[in-house]
């Protein structure tokens, strides 16, 4: 379940791990002011939400760091139950990592097969 080092579709997800942490803190704002979550759950489910995000983002060079992408795509949808918005947009962002790996994953597989065939 990881992408190669030289595929440069692991960029995308490290972008889209990234942006995920800005949304998340814009969404804190509607957590507290719109949805009237207690200051401390919406830090705390924010601040987890994002340390996930942030991890993935880090550790994409590694194994690890995709379980964590997967982990805080779960808690980007998860976040709707603070806000309601959140399900929509953890929905996107998730469709966005998904076509991301998948894109990425036949890239590598068309590139597999052109090397056995003998393209340049």
């Amino acid at each position: 379940m990881t992408l190669a080092p030289s595929n440069p579709l692991r960029s995308a997800l490290m972008s889209v791990l990234v942006f995920e942490v800005v949304v998340f803190w814009l969404a804190f704002a509607g957590m507290v002011q719109v949805s009237d979550q207690p200051v401390a759950v919406a830090v705390g489910w924010t601040a987890a939400a994002s340390l996930l995000a942030i991890a993935g983002a880090a550790g994409l060079r590694r194994r690890w760091g995709y379980w964590f992408g997967w982990a805080a795509q779960a808690a980007a949808i998860a976040l709707g139950v603070l806000t309601p918005w959140m399900y929509a947009m953890g929905i996107i962002f998730a469709l966005i990592w998904i076509m991301s790996f998948v894109l990425g994953k036949r890239l590598e597989k068309r590139g597999t097969a052109e090397s056995q065939r003998g393209a340049p």
